[in-house]
């Protein structure tokens, strides 16, 4: 029986591995489920899904300027898995999977090696630790959409199957970030290349025609949708009008370039691992044609990444899918030219060092106060100190903190702007209201609680903060100061009148 052990497994060795993928994918994001905060972003869109469930609809109940995709899939979860942070980073941690699984599907379409798919899903896994990357955000819940897409561009088999497959799934993608657009364009240029060769004129245009009513399928039904509601212009004005004046503005080039920097710091397991492909060019015609293609995918992933014009960490995570194909087949080349058994033994040292020093570079500043790593943070210490005292119909008031606050205490919101930028920040100009009037709004109907954050005060207009400041000297107490390693972050209670 024991001879017979190491022969079984060695056939099952890649359904195992496959299985397996999901365990090493919570592995190696499991400090994603200790902290309530890794993103702004994530906070509003789980705060959206919660309202959405209640009834609050997003944009008219609480505004964004992103489409509806990131808090219905959240919405979704909370449905099925309850509503709760942890629910919100296993999403992460599912379509991470998602994305590595389809990696693979990539690749093996292709008709890449097993291994070489296999290494690119862990290092696409590995890299989410980076850049935010450990949050639920739109672009680790677009990922599986988008590479799905390409996988099925490149697969052989009947035209329409795939052309549908393709559009929905890139439809989906559409309805969380517009961003995808390039990559959506790249994955039909794919699919349509060799009906071009062959100048099949009328398939070409047929096809270009439906992929295009395919992709806008999702967008419209939840237009239609609003429109039903009565709300069309605000949806409109939400995810068409304030992304486009959003994406009309820029940062300067100094920043642009040390944001670039930061984020070419952070990916340089993959860049490292990329460059061999290059050096040792692969042999096999296979290899050289995918590896051109996720040189032309990461160009087009840079497209969407500066599109909008800021260069936000997170963005810089749709570079991390055809990175990590580029860096898989330059570690493959690499072991390859090692050869023999050494060639599999250099392939998984390189991945384990990669995984293992992001790991590391996550961790480190997760050390730095001793190992009380899942001890309650801030939000959570303060929501519970409100939940206390909150009664039902209470509001509180979050203006420069973080909106994952509204979600931890349950407290009904005073505004449906409750992101900070859209309200007393530097990007109330998107919100299409007069965000002046709606402070004061919110100030006149007396929240229970006050959150302020002292360290992001003077990122607020002088005109919030005046209408603040009155407002807590003449009917708050300040309840509890609550110490973070940027500055103070205060509570504030309303003072009952006597």
């Amino acid at each position: 029986m024991s001879a017979g052990l190491p022969a079984w497994l060695l056939r099952q060795r890649w359904p195992i591995a496959l299985a397996l993928l999901p365990v090493l994918v919570v592995a190696i994001r499991w400090a994603s489920f200790l902290p309530s905060v890794i993103d702004w972003d994530e906070s509003l869109y789980l705060l959206q899904a919660r309202e959405w469930l209640r009834g609050n609809w997003p944009f008219s109940g609480v505004w964004d300027m992103h489409p509806l995709g990131a808090p219905a899939i959240i919405a979704l979860f909370f449905l099925i898995f309850g509503e709760s942070l942890e629910t919100v980073r296993f999403l992460g941690a599912f379509c991470v999977t998602a994305t590595g699984y389809a990696l693979i599907a990539l690749t093996r379409v292709a008709g890449a090696p097993r291994a070489l798919g296999y290494a690119a899903a862990v290092l696409y896994a590995a890299h989410t630790l980076q850049m935010g990357g450990l949050a639920s955000n739109t672009e680790i819940l677009f990922a599986p959409f988008v590479v799905s897409t390409l996988a099925l561009a490149l697969a052989q088999g009947p035209l329409w199957p795939r052309l549908i497959g393709m559009g929905l799934l890139m439809g989906c993608a559409l309805l969380v970030k517009q961003v995808v657009t390039p990559e959506g364009c790249l994955a039909f240029a794919i699919f349509a290349w060799p009906l071009l060769r062959a100048r099949r004129w009328g398939m070409l245009f047929a096809t270009a025609g439906a992929y295009a009513a395919l992709c806008l399928m999702p967008t419209a039904l939840v237009a239609g949708i609003y429109a039903l509601r009565g709300e069309f212009d605000i949806w409109f004005e939400s995810t068409v009008l304030a992304p486009l004046e959003y994406a009309s503005g820029r940062i300067p080039l100094e920043q642009m370039f040390w944001r670039i920097t930061l984020a070419a710091l952070a990916l340089r397991w993959l860049l490292a691992l990329a460059l061999p492909a290059f050096v040792f060019a692969p042999r096999e015609p296979v290899l050289r044609r995918l590896m051109w293609l996720a040189l032309l995918w990461l160009v087009v992933a840079c497209l969407a990444v500066a599109g909008p014009g800021f260069f936000f960490p997170h963005y810089f995570l749709i570079l991390v899918p055809p990175l990590a194909l580029l860096a898989a087949i330059g570690a493959y080349s690499f072991a390859m030219h090692v050869g023999g058994v050494r060639a599999r033994l250099a392939l998984a040292a390189l991945l384990g060092f990669a995984a293992v020093d992001m790991v590391a570079t996550d961790l480190t500043p997760r050390l730095t106060r001793g190992f009380a790593m899942g001890t309650p943070d801030t939000p959570r210490r303060m929501a519970a100190l409100m939940n206390d005292e909150l009664q039902p119909g209470d509001t509180i008031f979050v203006p420069n903190y973080q909106p994952v606050v509204y979600f931890l205490t349950q407290a009904r919101l005073p505004t449906r702007f409750p992101f900070p930028v859209h309200l007393t920040g530097g990007f109330a100009n998107l919100a299409g209201v007069d965000t002046d009037a709606e402070v004061a709004r919110i100030l006149a109907s007396r929240p229970r609680f006050i959150v302020l954050d002292r360290t992001e005060w003077f990122t607020m207009r002088p005109s919030a903060m005046s209408m603040l400041t009155e407002a807590l000297e003449e009917g708050y107490e300040l309840a509890a100061s609550f110490a973070e390693e940027r500055g103070s972050i205060e509570l504030w209670r309303r003072v009952e009148a006597e």
